[in-house]
């Protein structure tokens, strides 16, 4: 996978939420380390969006990678045609596709020619009817072929031949008669349309070729004369010998005819990295059974049917921090999700099979992941206990937010003792360095740094948060902000569009908002200027302000 599709199959992804903070990508990191060591294979730490400063400097503190981002885990089309690719020259015989479907056991083959491009598409039941289903005797007879495509076929050795490569429309027949009844017999074809096969007849080969057809089969291996052969190169007739009696000599020249002759031109052209979701649309509305999948370069790469439909995508997830597909990654909703571990309210997420599911009212994920290493009796290293300190501070606001519980508080001790670090000392490192209002980052950037939709009812609100040491950066942006704000409110259809901004030093928050005109009467908060409210003693959009807002909009 890039940096923006589906990644290597067969992975767990232990994921955050769309706008991660530091406690969606330090509880994603710490939880795929705690269920590798449990012994879930193949499972790693992902992101769904771009990291913060906070963030950032939590893992450089720390010397950890940053997670790969995936921006969609929508199933592919390279996530389930995953079979060897069977293909066909379009130069080779029938014969051979009889062959390949056989020993396969499949319905199609993509014919391709000298660089591996797809020139058409070989279907099994459509290929067979030219030759399998009754029609009338001349039909029957028709070969359409080069003479050296029917060599190919028979496995024969060539005697002498003329034009061999051409490919054209012929009369089979067998020369099974007298001598006497076959040189009438002569007289009533077109010798430079007639394929003849013989045995061991050497009357009937002469008359033949001295009649100058176009082409001669000797079927039983039988040698031919001289003096045939020079006949042979004065009448311009070609000869084959084979080893094959006359019977599978007559089936196989007939199956001799290039499959770039049989196969369909007109088929359906599919990309590995497409979404197999179209591949469905197209092949349960569409008049095509199935679609040969090429690369960018348009070569062959494989065959997607009908039944790769029914194939789950390998990719399986572990959401963290969050349980509403809204803020999951695009796609989430289309692969397993095996397991949830989260501490905010529950959403409208439902799955298909019972999986392990833990939502706990804690402070934070990283100290509902931290609980499980101790449950589990298993002591994370120095780093990983750090990222869950710095998590757990991140969103407990260094334990001043009314979310913090107990369990959070008791937790700290134990992760500084094992990561080496003073919670305060930590706490406040973090806070300064990720604080974004002053970094000069652009409006939309900053409401978007942690970003949330909450749905209720018909509306949709968009609450981002900012977290400040002081008031001051917000009110020389403030301007800047409400644009910004106004402009997001309008593009998607919100009803309700803020920024909270919270001074975690004095423990108080500004709110900015773009939302109904009678907003400033229902909202309930100290209105400080148009659009803007002082909100004392608020710290958790979670706990504090969105079940506020979520009763206020239930009333409007």
């Amino acid at each position: 996978m890039g940096e923006d599709t589906v990644p290597e199959t067969n992975k767990t992804f232990v994921i955050g939420h769309r706008n991660p903070d530091s406690d969606s990508i330090c509880s994603a990191i710490a939880y795929a380390e705690l269920r590798r060591q449990q012994g879930l294979v193949e499972v790693k730490a992902a992101r769904a969006g771009t990291i913060n400063s906070q963030t950032q400097f939590v893992l450089d503190f720390l010397g950890i990678e940053v997670p790969k981002l995936l921006t969609d885990v929508h199933p592919r089309i390279k996530d389930v045609v995953t079979e060897e690719v069977i293909s066909i020259h379009q130069s080779a015989p029938m014969s051979q596709a009889l062959q390949l479907y056989h020993q396969y056991r499949i319905q199609m083959l993509p014919v391709v020619d000298d660089a591996g491009q797809a020139k058409g598409l070989l279907l099994l039941n459509q290929a067979t009817e030219l030759f399998l289903v009754p029609v009338e005797p001349e039909k029957l007879r028709r070969v359409q072929a080069s003479i050296s495509s029917i060599q190919s076929c028979l496995g024969a050795t060539p005697q002498h031949l003329a034009d061999p490569e051409r490919v054209e429309v012929l009369d089979l027949h067998v020369g099974a008669r007298r001598e006497a009844s076959f040189s009438r017999w002569v007289d009533e074809i077109i010798p430079q349309k007639t394929i003849l096969i013989t045995g061991d007849r050497p009357g009937i080969q002469r008359l033949a070729v001295a009649a100058g057809v176009r082409l001669l089969i000797i079927s039983g291996g039988t040698p031919v004369d001289e003096e045939l052969l020079t006949l042979a190169r004065q009448n311009n007739v070609s000869i084959l010998v084979s080893q094959y009696d006359t019977a599978n000599c007559v089936w196989l020249t007939r199956m001799s005819t290039p499959v770039g002759l049989l196969a369909e031109t007109e088929f359906l052209v599919v990309k590995p990295n497409d979404l197999l979701e179209d591949l469905r649309l197209k092949l349960t509305h569409g008049k095509h059974s199935g679609a040969i999948v090429c690369s960018v370069d348009g070569r062959v790469e494989g065959i997607a049917t009908k039944s790769h439909l029914l194939k789950k995508s390998p990719v399986r997830l572990i959401l963290v921090d969050h349980n509403e597909l809204a803020q999951a990654v695009p796609g989430a909703d289309k692969v397993e999700i095996i397991e949830v571990i989260d501490h905010h309210r529950l959403g409208n997420f439902h799955t298909d099979l019972p999986i392990r599911f833990i939502n706990q009212p804690l402070g934070s994920t990283c100290s509902l992941v931290s609980t499980l290493y101790q449950q589990a009796g298993i002591e994370p290293e120095k780093k990983i206990a750090g990222l869950l300190l710095a998590g757990l501070l991140s969103d407990t606001v260094i334990l001043k937010s009314p979310t913090t519980t107990e369990i959070d508080r008791k937790l700290v001790p134990w992760l500084e003792k094992i990561a080496g670090l003073n919670h305060q000392e930590f706490g406040s490192k973090l806070f300064s360095a990720g604080s974004p209002m002053a970094s000069g980052a652009p409006a939309r950037k900053l409401i978007f740094t942690d970003f949330k939709e909450y749905r209720v009812g018909d509306y949709l609100l968009g609450l981002g948060q900012v977290e400040v040491v002081n008031f001051h950066s917000f009110h020389q942006r403030q301007g800047e902000l409400m644009v910004e704000l106004q402009n997001i409110r309008k593009e998607k259809g919100y009803e309700l569009v803020a920024l909270l901004v919270t001074d975690i030093v004095q423990g108080n928050s500004l709110l900015l908002t773009a939302g109904p005109s009678e907003l400033p009467f229902v909202i309930g908060y100290p209105q400080d200027a148009e659009n803007l409210y002082r909100l004392k003693g608020v710290l958790s959009r979670k706990k504090q302000l969105v079940p506020h807002l979520l009763k206020v909009f239930k009333g409007i």
